[in-house]
């Protein structure tokens, strides 16, 4: 069977300021902005002790908002015993007055970073005006943030279109998460792939006969938590206590193409990766296998779904991670969530016009997606970040984080992998020591930067959008100081 696919607030404490090491000898590089930088030629020594102490017993303040959670929360998160109380751009402060430096910008989701004024201002208007409705009624912010997804896509790149080109038919839905978009993706292709069944054999859709529902997803991908979401997540920890799963779910590995011809067939209706793996480690697909994929999901006439949700909307210096590739590399779907709306609650499906024909009134649908609230913040946070002056800013700061980071494994060989992962402002430092991400998080912590681990073995970092060169030269700096202490 062959298918042909169309085309288409006050700290009480200082926190220690950056300074560099004593002896310390810098190289004065000149990056893409036009502000000179310095590339260190050393490791900093600043941080080799930590700039907190958590031994202490917290603030009645602290200790009861623990003792609170503790009685009353589903005990699902291993955290420290930290409690934020507020935060400003990049950094955040705790109810004991310690300040930090975000790189992990609340999972890669407050890509303005924290308490925005234009953000929390659209908040207030919006809210005050006019907050929910339900998708029973029309309001006037979600037809506006999809014309702009959609728009921008088209100038930008992705989902089929080259960079500058005139949107057409492209559709949107809007959702309250990166999982609910996930499930929305997987169950409208679940439906083309249904509807192209029934094309070939001249059967009824929904004949109990039809195979092509099979769904193919990859090692240490991350879709989600609900059932759907969770089948196509294919890690162990997060699977096994819920199984059995939905059936029909095959595993692939990431840049493996010698496996693309075994594991997509003509049963497969849906095949689902990230262009960039967020929590299952940074790892960035090659061009080469994202190309052999689409060419493999046309043959069989399988609908291709980018998870774009940590590494979509300018993260990686583009609109989509994909942006900038060849329109042959590109999918049917994408998925977002995350930065879209800096924080308020909002996912969405894009999808080709040929994809979304299948669904009509009744096929799907959302109490929350949607709504004038999230939708007009998510306007303007997109309006922003697509600025090209804020998109040069991105890319800037991105050119220096990865020239700090690539000098991390020379220093520290025995610590770190060789390659740094990912691209843009989400990147990851493999470890040779499985154990070794969780302590070096817990240094940086202790130093005053937040970052996250990934996957098995690395750390990622995924900072705010408007972060500065000087916020990204504490945070390495911090970085290098917690490798050492690991080292030592």
């Amino acid at each position: 069977m062959r298918f042909t696919h169309p085309r288409h607030p006050v700290a009480t404490l200082r926190p220690r300021l950056l300074g560099k090491s004593p002896g310390a000898r810098t190289l004065p590089a000149r990056l893409a902005s036009n502000s000179a930088a310095e590339i260190p030629s050393e490791p900093n020594t600043r941080y080799l002790k930590p700039t907190y102490d958590f031994s202490s017993p917290p603030s009645i303040r602290t200790a009861s908002t623990l003792a609170l959670g503790e009685q009353y929360l589903l005990p699902i998160y291993a955290r420290p015993p930290v409690v934020l109380s507020h935060g400003r751009g990049c950094w955040v402060w705790d109810t004991e007055g310690r300040k930090y430096l975000d790189f992990s910008a609340g999972i890669a989701v407050n890509a303005l970073g924290h308490s925005d004024p234009g953000v929390a201002e659209v908040l207030h208007t919006q809210a005050s005006t006019l907050l929910h409705s339900s998708n029973v009624y029309h309001n006037e912010w979600t037809p506006k943030l999809a014309e702009l997804l959609v728009t921008l896509t088209a100038s930008e790149g992705g989902l089929g279109f080259p960079t500058g080109s005139t949107p057409t038919e492209v559709r949107v839905f809007f959702a309250n998460s990166g999982t609910e978009a996930n499930e929305g993706a997987l169950k409208i292709a679940r439906k083309v792939g249904k509807d192209r069944w029934a094309a070939v054999t001249g059967k009824k859709p929904d004949d109990q006969a039809c195979s092509k529902t099979k769904i193919v997803c990859f090692e240490n991908a991350f879709h989600g938590r609900s059932m759907g979401a969770l089948s196509v997540t294919s890690t162990e920890k997060y699977q096994a206590p819920f199984r059995p799963l939905i059936p029909g779910v095959d595993v692939g590995k990431v840049n493996d193409i010698q496996c693309l011809q075994r594991l997509i067939t003509d049963e497969t209706c849906a095949v689902i990766a990230e262009p960039v793996q967020g929590e299952g480690g940074v790892t960035a697909a090659d061009e080469q296998w994202l190309r052999a994929l689409r060419e493999r999901c046309n043959e069989t006439g399988a609908v291709l779904i980018y998870d774009e949700i940590q590494c979509g909307l300018f993260r990686t210096g583009t609109m989509w991670a994909h942006s900038a590739l060849p329109v042959d590399c590109h999918p049917d779907i994408i998925t977002m969530a995350k930065p879209l709306a800096n924080g308020y609650p909002i996912g969405a499906v894009l999808l080709r016009d040929t994809i979304a024909s299948t669904m009509t009134a009744g096929t799907h649908g959302t109490t929350f997606g949607g709504s004038p609230l999230a939708c007009a913040v998510g306007h303007h946070v997109l309006s922003r970040l697509s600025a090209p002056s804020f998109v040069t800013h991105v890319r800037d700061v991105s050119e220096y984080l990865n020239t700090r980071l690539e000098l991390l494994p020379k220093w520290f060989p025995d610590i770190l992998q060789t390659d740094v992962r990912g691209h843009g402002l989400i990147r990851g430092l493999g470890l040779r020591n499985e154990t070794h991400p969780g302590k070096i998080v817990e240094l940086a912590r202790e130093r005053g930067v937040l970052l996250l681990t990934a996957g098995k073995d690395a750390v990622r970092l995924v900072p705010s959008l408007t972060v500065s060169k000087e916020e990204v030269e504490l945070a390495v700096n911090v970085l290098e100081g917690s490798l050492a202490a690991l080292q030592n």
